[in-house]
């Protein structure tokens, strides 16, 4: 029961953006299934199991599928707080506001740059990463020359459509959602009924990866295949000033993404477990790309053909929701001054009502990212995307933590979307989780090259560290006069606000 009053229906969108001190820049055009729809292909399942299936087999042998539950128990607590943030400020930018406005300017500066530079990194990724897709489909040679290519293009079409409008953004979510869901759970319900070779007992052998020694210490190590995939539920707030309805619809659209795609993903990897011709060849190590060998078993040449036009449209989509998502940070960003060129930055388009410039940021840096991987080679695409995922848990849990820090000094949310009296342990268990999910990520390796073992933390320092001293020297905070720190106070606004209490009497 919610035993906290909150705004009901007559606080409407554009003036609770008004009383949160903003005025509308935007369309708001997208509604509950496009913002989920923007969510999932961010979070990407397919993505994410493609990408992590047989590492995480080869560490922590089948059991590692339960990671995706951990994970996915986890993470939901997270988006639990969000919602309540974001249902109480729902402006665009999402981790950059929130943490402003639980915290103050100078702490959001930090979670806004580490998460800006962990999106940038992933957007570049994950076009890299599709690149095998569409070289596959068109029987195009896997050189350098051609991944850089076909990463370009996947960048420049997801800017291009972009460009075009939240319309066409909220559009492209939806066929991406479409393509995932046929992707995992089609594929995977088919692997699991029809082409099952392994018994689901399986999922409880470890098959040996632990060797002499314990077994926890391997299923620790694969605790990747869930890190690396629940996010992007957080894309959901990112476009809150796009959307209808967003104190309502933000928080039930990241519950769904983190649900639909914790089953999804869920589908998926087991159904690839089950079908595995050579599942011992994978745990072992000796298979380090099973999938397509996978899917040529079990669909055929056809079958996997059509597989790989369902996977790129996933990929692209996935891509077009990290653009959106990072321009509309930079946006909110720069919209407070809190960056060089803001202003330039802060431009919304007229004519499609879209950051244009925020979003050719959000596109140049990872062509740039691009050459760069190109000139260094593989082994440096591992090396930059390291840092990115403890990157973007560090900004998760500083909302968290400032979420906690305003209720302990008595702050009780006040938007729609409120868990009331169960908000405090939520929060609580939500921060412990996520303290438990850096020290997983953050843990060195053991190869015994230095560079390898402590990457992710060299990663996290180096963006921390320049963070910093670009924030204490250049002082980016010092021009800007929005509120910070003001949880309480607004909260108590809403409530007091005059629809409120006239939507309120008229429901008693």
């Amino acid at each position: 029961m919610n035993d906290n009053p909150s705004p009901q229906k007559g606080l409407g969108d554009s003036e609770h953006l008004k009383a949160l001190g903003y005025e509308n820049s935007f369309h708001r055009s997208m509604g509950l299934w496009a913002n989920f729809a923007l969510g999932f292909t961010y979070l990407s399942p397919l993505v994410g199991v493609y990408s992590l299936f047989a590492l995480a087999l080869s560490t922590g042998g089948p059991p590692s599928i339960f990671w995706l539950i951990i994970v996915g128990t986890g993470q939901l607590l997270v988006a639990l707080v969000f919602g309540e943030v974001v249902s109480q400020y729902p402006i665009a930018g999402g981790i950059y506001p929130w943490t402003r406005r639980l915290w103050g300017k100078r702490y959001a500066w930090m979670a806004a740059w580490v998460y800006v530079w962990a999106m940038i990194v992933t957007i570049t990724a994950v076009a890299e990463f599709g690149t095998g897709f569409l070289a596959s489909l068109i029987n195009a040679p896997v050189t350098n020359e051609v991944t850089l290519g076909l990463s370009v293009l996947f960048l420049v079409v997801a800017f291009g459509l972009n460009f075009s409008g939240t319309k066409t953004l909220g559009r492209v979510a939806r066929i991406g959602l479409a393509a995932e869901l046929v992707g995992v759970v089609g594929l995977g319900l088919y692997l699991l009924i029809f082409q099952r070779k392994q018994e689901f007992s399986v999922f409880f052998d470890t098959m040996g990866v632990q060797g002499d020694g314990s077994y926890v210490a391997a299923f620790l190590g694969a605790a990747l295949a869930g890190l690396f995939l629940f996010y992007g539920f957080e894309a959901c707030g990112d476009v809150a000033e796009e959307v209808e309805n967003p104190a309502r619809g933000i928080p039930r659209a990241m519950i769904l993404t983190i649900l639909v795609g914790g089953v999804s993903a869920l589908f998926s990897f087991g159904g690839y477990v089950l079908a595995a011709p050579d599942l011992q060849a994978i745990v072992t190590g000796k298979d380090i790309d099973p999938i397509p060998a996978i899917l040529d078993a079990s669909l055929g040449t056809v079958g996997a053909k059509i597989f790989l036009v369902v996977a790129l449209t996933a990929f692209l989509s996935c891509v077009l929701s990290l653009q959106a998502a990072a321009s509309r940070l930079l946006f909110s960003f720069a919209r407070d001054g809190m960056i060089p060129g803001h202003a330039w930055l802060s431009r919304v388009s007229p004519r499609t009502a879209v950051p244009v410039n925020a979003l050719i940021v959000a596109c140049t840096i990872p062509l740039l990212l691009c050459l760069l991987i190109y000139v260094g080679g593989s082994t440096l695409l591992a090396r930059i995307t390291a840092f990115a995922v403890i990157g973007i848990y560090v900004a998760f849990q500083a909302v968290v933590l400032a979420a906690l820090r305003q209720r302990l000094k008595g702050w009780r949310p006040a938007g729609p979307f409120n868990l009331g009296r169960f908000g405090f342990v939520v929060n609580v268990v939500a921060l412990a989780y996520g303290i438990f999910a850096m020290v997983l990520l953050a843990r060195p390796g053991a190869t015994g090259v230095f560079l390898d073992d402590w990457i992710v933390l060299i990663g996290l320092a180096v963006v921390m560290g320049t963070g910093l001293l670009y924030l204490f020297i250049a002082k980016p905070h010092s021009a800007s006069h929005q509120p910070e720190g003001d949880a309480i106070a607004v909260a108590a606004m809403l409530r007091a606000h005059p629809d409120n209490a006239r939507s309120t009497s008229d429901t008693d």
